[in-house]
């Protein structure tokens, strides 16, 4: 008697969002406000928000349709068939988020002063190789397209502190991004002095000649204190994760391992 209503529980068919840009959510409505659907996938228990204005309809499972916008028509001022409203604004264009990552370029200071923009790449592409192994289910956008959509949207090193952090994810279609800052101060120099003897012997007529000669050499070496810090933001805005850490090695590149080390403690991070 108890099986028939998970049965029909299971049986019972999902709800479907259509939106202007084509894609389809497939889960469970929720909940609807004034401008917003909430609902959440298939088989899962997290509840997302989509907005009106991104909606087409919605098919439910028990066959009934809302139409909450119409498609909208080729504009002549536009060659792309989208109104100068709706391209001028990447949120309007809002992707499926689910499970995507992106990376944002890091910000690299050196000795208080900041680094050349490839420097930060170079830090990109570091956590870009680490994370990408170890993501599990999740999918992280290759740094080069993330830099693209990011030029494209006119976000720049410059003028990016004024975006929130779920407007960057809109603009790059991700549900989790990660924000890093990389400080590396000259903390002292070492030299190495070394030398070298060689000895050079002729034989000749029972006569020894020795020309043998000595060179010094010495080599410079910088040390550095590297501190790494990591956040992770959601597509809600909210601060998942944030950690510091100083890495124990003295060299330019010691920052690898200290991100490794704090990546590893992420919720984005699987074996």
């Amino acid at each position: 008697m108890f099986s028939f209503p998970a049965l029909a529980q299971q049986g019972a068919k999902s709800d479907v969002i259509l939106q202007l840009n084509g894609d389809e959510l497939t889960g469970k409505v929720t909940e609807i406000s004034d401008d917003a659907v909430k609902f959440t996938y298939a088989g899962e228990s997290l509840v997302y928000s989509v907005k009106k204005a991104d909606i087409l309809k919605i098919t439910y499972g028990s066959g009934r349709i809302e139409v909450y916008n119409k498609p909208a028509l080729a504009s002549s001022g536009s060659g792309n068939g989208r109104s100068q409203s709706n391209s001028a604004n990447p949120t309007n264009e809002t992707a499926d988020h689910h499970n995507k990552i992106a990376i944002l370029p890091f910000a690299f200071v050196k000795d208080g002063q900041k680094a050349a923009d490839e420097l930060s790449n170079v830090v990109q592409s570091a956590c870009f190789t680490f994370l990408s192994k170890h993501a599990g289910v999740l999918t992280v956008m290759d740094t080069r397209n993330t830099n693209a959509k990011l030029i494209k949207a006119g976000v720049t090193r410059e003028n990016i502190q004024g975006y929130t952090m779920d407007d960057i994810c809109n603009i790059l279609g991700v549900e989790f991004l990660v924000d890093g800052t990389v400080m590396l101060n000259k903390v002292s120099e070492s030299s190495l002095a070394s030398s070298t003897y060689s000895d050079k012997t002729k034989y000749k007529t029972n006569e020894r000649k020795d020309n043998g000669y000595t060179s010094a050499n010495a080599t410079n070496y910088a040390n550095y204190e590297t501190t790494i810090s990591v956040d992770i933001y959601s597509d809600k805005g909210n601060n998942m994760f944030s950690q510091s850490r100083k890495s124990f090695f003295k060299t330019q590149d010691a920052y690898q391992n200290a991100m490794e080390y704090v990546l590893k403690r992420s919720p984005l991070y699987s074996k």
